[in-house]
């Protein structure tokens, strides 16, 4: 039995699909007699008699009638006719002729009608519902075509890049929008074997390499392009740089094609480019990431986060709180970076168990009393003091939050018995040459020997993830970059050949977890470092002149870029791994493992205990001695500092 509310369903189409409805009946009707005329001539009479004949062919609109609703044959739109439609009416058709050969067998058992007569019926039934959709689409694009080339003088002319699914969708979009003030005059492929072909009537002009000569070539035609629209999924940072430099060279503006997924902040019929972010510089392919075995460590446990105000603990937060752990306890020092946090928290997972708590990692008691409390099983460390220069000025603090404020977490850890202990570090700790990088390589060492020293297993599991620079993250370049652009310039460069490592902070907070998931399965990496494949660096100046750029500016004509000198602990070229370390590979090819000697606990151990004392006295000369003695590689000696900033941190 068919219920009341499939019924309404499938009568529920718009006043003109009843129009739509009766042409189709009319067409059914028509097709079984043009079928039969098709085989049998003026014959017709003689396999049926005319009773049998009107009999047959209501039978057979009837049936076309039931089946033409409930196969919600008049949810498609005719000015957007496509293959799904055709295969709509393909379905129907041979639905409704199954159907009518049942119900003719039963009836007449075939004898009167010629075998051919129902495959004949099937292509006619087809080409009458069919023909007449894709005519009115063909009549609707035309007329739309003929108003946008009466447009296309007050229109912006562009050139496509890419030829593959993006750009069919881009291109269909803005020849579909009447209201979009783009004319694409050309494709740019990637693949030469593309040139010489059509999308959409759009020509193929040229491959990427062929750039400059398919821009000459078009503004000899008339239709000087002015931008240029990448309409491929911008993966690959180098092709996006280059793109970017061959615009500016050739007086062009360089957008994107939007995403499918950037519809979900805006109505889904209007397509319009979007700027280049800095994102789509520096980006590079998605690593693979197992969320599946994400979940399985997440989901159900409770979890703590520490630091998880700033850029890369909100961001674990946001992660972690998706894959929905039995309870989340967010630790921060700052007051309104928690309330921030908490609130998204609550907004985003209601059912969520969410405890905000103020605490600072360098109240060692503090954190005992607070994992006793929460008994978390999994541990995300992401609680530092980051900026080089500021470091450099206040060592006393940056050793009192990166080493012991990390010794305090992962000896509460240890004594609570939590499970998995995840410490987030930096290329910086890599031959150091600050405080900061010093103090991330203390706090390495120390977790590392920790882990080492579990017995068969058993023991606080400790994971160090590290990586370099994160997009946008508090004292990162990018937003010093926007902010002195937004005033005019000039943009300041430490060096025209400094280099750095970049990742977005998505990515970064996906490959942490990544490597939680492998230390779980591997346990040949106790005691080990998982390192994040960064890529290429990327030379700082280059991405201040890419920023520029991207505004509408030409760099050092428009914008100014001033060269200010490396600032205290600053190295030219950050390190993912130390001399004579091997980056062994791992299941996940964003992932490497790095194997730096770990420390002795028995030694290790009394010389933090100096660290500390020269801490707390505010001792400079002795606190450098004994950050020489921790890490040996640190290259900053306390003799090359002035006594000023040291003192004013004390």
């Amino acid at each position: 039995m068919i219920s009341h509310n499939t019924i309404v369903r499938h009568f529920a189409f718009p006043r003109r699909g009843w129009v739509v409805f009766g042409h189709d009946v009319v067409m059914a009707a028509a097709s079984f007699v043009l079928a039969l005329y098709l085989r049998v001539g003026d014959n017709i009479f003689f396999y049926f008699a005319p009773r049998d004949l009107i009999l047959a062919t209501t039978a057979f609109t009837c049936i076309a009638t039931a089946v033409f609703l409930l196969t919600g044959l008049y949810k498609g739109i005719w000015r957007y006719a496509s293959m799904a439609d055709l295969l709509a009416i393909a379905r129907a058709s041979t639905i409704t002729l199954a159907i009518f050969l049942l119900l003719l067998f039963l009836w007449t058992r075939l004898e009167p009608m010629p075998r051919s007569v129902p495959f004949i019926n099937w292509f006619v039934l087809m080409a009458l519902l069919g023909a007449p959709r894709f005519v009115y689409r063909i009549r609707k694009d035309r007329r739309q075509e003929r108003r946008q080339a009466a447009a296309s003088g007050h229109r912006i002319p562009v050139l496509v890049v890419g030829s593959g699914a993006e750009a069919e969708l881009f291109i269909r979009g803005i020849k579909g929008d009447p209201r979009c003030v783009y004319d694409i005059v050309g494709i740019v492929a990637e693949k030469r074997k593309r040139v010489g072909q059509r999308l959409h009537g759009v020509p193929v002009l040229g491959v990427v390499e062929d750039l400059p000569q398919v821009v000459a070539s078009a503004r000899l035609s008339g239709k000087p392009p002015q931008r240029l629209v990448l309409a491929k999924d911008a993966s690959d940072g180098a092709l996006v740089r280059g793109l970017l430099e061959t615009a500016t060279a050739l007086g062009l503006t360089l957008a994107r094609a939007p995403r499918v997924t950037d519809f979900k902040s805006g109505p889904p019929d209007r397509v319009e480019p979007r700027p280049i972010a800095v994102e789509d510089l520096l980006c590079r392919p998605q690593t693979p990431l197992d969320r599946e075995a994400m979940k399985a460590l997440i989901k159900g446990r409770r979890v703590a986060v520490t630091g998880a105000g700033g850029s890369i603990g909100s961001e674990l937060v946001r992660q972690v709180a998706g894959f929905r752990p039995s309870k989340l306890l967010l630790v921060e020092q700052s007051e309104f970076n928690l309330y921030t946090m908490d609130g998204e928290v609550r907004g985003q997972c209601p059912d969520l168990t969410c405890t905000p708590v103020i605490a600072d990692v360098r109240n060692r008691e503090r954190m005992h009393r607070l994992f006793d409390r929460f008994q978390p099983e999994l541990v995300f460390h992401a609680a530092a003091l980051k900026h080089v220069p500021l470091v450099e000025a206040n060592p006393f603090e940056g050793i009192a939050t990166n080493v012991f404020g990390t010794i305090n977490v992962a000896d509460a850890a240890v004594a609570s018995g939590v499970g998995t202990l995840v410490m987030v570090s930096t290329d910086k700790a890599i031959n150091p040459t600050s405080v900061m990088g010093a103090s991330k390589r203390i706090a390495e060492r120390y977790c590392q020997a920790l882990d080492r020293r579990r017995e068969a297993g058993r023991g606080t599991r400790f994971v160090t993830v590290r990586f370099g620079n994160v997009l946008g993250s508090t004292g990162s370049v990018v937003p010093l970059f926007q902010r002195q652009l937004a005033a005019g310039g000039p943009i300041t460069v430490t060096h025209p050949d400094m280099r750095r490592y970049f990742m977005t902070v998505r990515e970064a907070v996906e490959l942490i977890l990544e490597a939680s998931v492998l230390a779980q399965d591997h346990a040949s990496s106790a005691g080990k470092i998982f390192v994040l494949d960064m890529g290429e660096p990327v030379r700082i100046v280059d991405l201040a002149r890419q920023m520029v750029r991207l505004s509408g500016l030409t760099p050092d004509v428009d914008v100014q870029i001033r060269f200010v000198g490396l600032r205290p602990g600053e190295k030219l070229f950050e390190e993912l791994f130390n001399p004579g370390e091997d980056a062994v590979p791992t299941d996940n090819p964003g992932l490497l493992l790095a194997a730096p000697e770990p420390a002795d606990l028995a030694t290790f151990v009394p010389k933090l205990e100096d660290l500390a004392a020269a801490n707390d006295a505010a001792d400079a000369d002795k606190l450098f001695n004994v950050i020489r003695q921790l890490v040996p590689e640190y290259r900053c000696p306390a003799a090359e500092r002035g006594p000023g900033p040291v003192a004013a941190s004390a």
